[in-house]
């Protein structure tokens, strides 16, 4: 098993709130992995501790075997490591075309010179474009961000996450907010993603998860309750009791 993403000992606390307890998560190389759990039960705390916007208390993560416990936010992604939002962090007044772009560019070692030569430079000229048809974003790719549907912001959020090149992508909550009509195109841009990038999943929408995770892990109290195959998550009477607020029997 080659692992993409690994946690050992990892541990958090806030004051005398213990958030994260020794969690031992294992992540495969090109898996489709979900993390679930109740409310409060440390999803996103886990999320900011693997991209580095949190330090832990105690622990390590690796990323391809790499130890990139005490590298910067900056450095984990230059290393492989992207990630989405619960509320998305994008430039409102930039369009997707412009957005985009930027990402291409950066990760190309071209920076700020995009926008000095913007279009001329038919590597990243090409990037943009697929991205822009993958997500679905060619018919407003030069609107403002600020004036477009919630579920197209979503989509380019996960689309800048993509065009910064991760090995492995974390998607937090990619469908939270995002009215029913426009869902569909967020479960397709989600089951779309290049398998040749591994992706942990963080999402209260069980139908996404169980639509589109091969491997489960289920987060309690900061501590890992199980992991399983979606088939034997749904049927864990554990998780059940746990998640879905059924009792178990005495």
């Amino acid at each position: 098993m080659t692992l993409a993403l690994e946690t050992i000992g990892l541990d958090k606390r806030f004051g005398g709130l213990h958030v994260t307890c020794d969690l031992a998560l294992k992540v495969e190389a090109g898996a489709r992995h979900a993390l679930i759990g109740p409310n409060g039960a440390g999803k996103t705390t886990v999320i900011n501790l693997l991209t580095g916007v949190l330090t832990p208390d105690a622990g390590r993560i690796l990323l391809e075997g790499r130890d990139i416990t005490a590298l910067p936010v900056n450095r984990r992604v230059r290393a492989g490591l992207a990630r989405t939002f619960q509320i998305n962090q994008l430039y409102p007044e930039l369009t997707p075309l412009e957005t985009i772009g930027l990402a291409v560019s950066e990760r190309l070692g071209h920076g700020a010179d995009w926008w000095r030569r913007r279009g001329t430079r038919a590597e990243v000229n090409d990037e943009i474009a697929r991205h822009l048809e993958h997500f679905r974003l060619t018919d407003v790719c030069d609107e403002r961000t600020v004036t477009l549907p919630y579920g197209k912001q979503r989509l380019l959020e996960i689309a800048v996450a993509i065009a910064c090149g991760p090995r492995v992508l974390l998607l937090d909550e990619p469908a939270a907010g995002v009215p029913e009509s426009e869902r569909h195109d967020i479960l397709a841009a989600v089951a779309s993603l290049p398998r040749d990038v591994t992706v942990l999943l963080i999402e209260h929408d069980m139908d996404l998860v169980f639509s589109f995770a091969d491997r489960i892990s289920v987060l309690v109290n900061g501590a890992l309750l199980v992991e399983d195959t979606p088939e034997r998550i749904a049927r864990d009477p554990q998780v059940r009791a746990v998640y879905l607020g059924e009792a178990q029997d005495a």
